[in-house]
């Protein structure tokens, strides 16, 4: 015999509250918003979301549409809005694109964190992004694109392929279990203009690998400098996964964001 909705509500126990009320619930400090990018999921974040937790920051993770930077950046707002209190946005690779537009009018955000991640200035894309410095073989490593029923097309990286270009220092079944996991980004997105950056008027933090292979080092390093990054960390023979490969390094960087970003306690 099947439940009705208020049986089967009922009979939910009282841990199995949303992740946004568990953020609401510690008002000590800011929650972390993580956001990931193109060909990742929100269980990348997995390590990087339990250090933090551990150290008493509340914790949502966003499962990033990847379906346009200004549709996902409204999403992401829409999620920021629904929590109380002070909010650290955190960015991998395209999630960025998505954090710097998400955090524009949305007051509660305190700082930003781009992970291997783009920040763009209104106007700059992805693809223009990625490629403004030589270095990224992505364009090796995608699968043929996915026509979609509505004639949009998404992409891939090939599974045979993802380990060595999106996450090479991180252990081989790791990520061939991440290359299965993988999101598609819509194609669209790659080549949507970005619109006004909250890096411009927030804090900003930057933490990125020299053995990027997705995008080009020299890039990351001019979008950090560019931003003025409050804190920019370069870590050696990281890859483009190094919210998996340096979670540790990772977390730390957020938390000096959310130290800093923070409003003073009475």
């Amino acid at each position: 015999m099947l439940l009705g909705w208020a049986s089967f509500s009922a009979a939910l126990p009282v841990q199995a509250a949303s992740p946004i009320a568990a953020a609401v619930s510690s008002a000590a400090r800011p929650t972390i918003v993580l956001v990931h990018g193109a060909f990742a999921d929100s269980s990348s974040w997995t390590v990087v979301a339990q250090l933090l937790s551990a150290h008493g920051y509340p914790v949502v993770s966003v499962a990033n549409p990847l379906r346009g930077v200004q549709a996902d950046a409204a999403y992401t707002a829409s999620l920021v809005r629904s929590i109380a209190g002070p909010v650290v946005l955190v960015g991998h690779s395209y999630g960025g694109m998505v954090i710097a537009r998400a955090a524009q009018d949305e007051a509660q955000v305190r700082a930003l964190v781009f992970v291997a991640a783009l920040a763009p200035e209104a106007g700059e894309t992805v693809a223009g992004l990625a490629g403004k410095f030589p270095g990224s073989t992505l364009g090796t490593a995608l699968a043929d694109p996915v026509t979609l029923p509505d004639g949009a097309q998404e992409l891939y990286i090939r599974q045979d392929k993802y380990w060595q270009q999106f996450a090479a220092d991180v252990a081989e079944p790791q990520a061939a279990a991440m290359a299965v996991a993988q999101r598609p980004v819509a194609l669209a997105a790659l080549n949507e203009p970005a619109g006004a950056a909250a890096w411009q008027r927030l804090p900003s933090f930057f933490v990125y690998g020299t053995a990027d292979r997705n995008l080009p080092p020299a890039v990351l390093r001019y979008m950090a400098e560019r931003a003025h990054g409050r804190e920019i960390r370069e870590i050696p023979g990281a890859s483009h996964a190094l919210m998996a490969s340096h979670a540790q390094q990772v977390a730390e960087l957020i938390e000096v964001a959310a130290r800093t970003g923070a409003p003073a306690q009475p």
